[in-house]
């Protein structure tokens, strides 16, 4: 697969009004007592400048602080995926954590399950902002804290609560989230995943594949 750019030096495509900067995002899913699944998720403010007033999950852009000392907190395989782009997975991995406590105000215990790499996607041009953002699965069961306790979130999400996979299907979702929220609702109903779904945005023409 054609390497992209590092998010230290974000890449301008032609015909594009901005700049492609390298995000992470996480997808903190529990399983609910009466059976299935919840994820965690808020509103942007309705004065965002990218997708306002939208139901996202917590995430956001890669700083050039971003780095992990010590062993990934990732499958082999996840490790591998990330790899097939410029952007480190170390920086990737540390966005997508950072973004998960500034925003919730949870963070994941050393000894929690691996996150899983389960989507990419570029933004469409025409955008005031784009990134290349990638999409972390993450059991809620690995929390340090108490899932409820959304209280050192800070105001980025609002209405920032779990919700069961059916009901968060008719939030006011960006379109990339409700495919994500698809794939996702596969996955933690035990289905398999050939491939990590990649919609690329990064050329003339948008292009749909599969990370191997």
């Amino acid at each position: 697969m054609k390497a992209l750019a590092s998010p230290f030096r974000p890449m301008i495509l032609p015909d594009s009004d901005a700049a492609i900067r390298a995000a992470a995002t996480v997808i903190l899913a529990r399983s609910l007592p009466a059976g299935g699944s919840a994820v965690l998720m808020g509103q942007r403010g309705a004065q965002a400048a990218f997708m306002p007033s939208k139901y996202v999950f917590p995430g956001g852009a890669v700083d050039p602080g971003d780095h992990w000392a010590g062993p990934l907190p990732l499958a082999p395989q996840c490790q591998s995926r990330l790899s097939q782009s410029d952007t480190a997975p170390e920086a990737l991995v540390a966005a997508a954590l950072r973004e998960l406590e500034e925003e919730t105000g949870l963070t994941l215990r050393p000894d929690a399950a691996p996150l899983r790499f389960v989507f990419r996607a570029i933004t469409p041009p025409g955008r005031s902002r784009r990134f290349d953002a990638r999409f972390f699965l993450a059991d809620a069961a690995g929390l340090a804290c108490d899932p409820d306790d959304l209280t050192r979130a800070d105001a980025e999400l609002s209405h920032l609560h779990w919700i069961g996979l059916a009901e968060a299907r008719a939030l006011d979702l960006p379109f990339i989230t409700e495919v994500v929220l698809a794939e996702v609702t596969n996955l933690l109903a035990g289905g398999t995943q050939p491939g990590v779904p990649f919609f690329d945005n990064s050329g003339s023409r948008p292009m749909f594949r599969r990370i191997d």
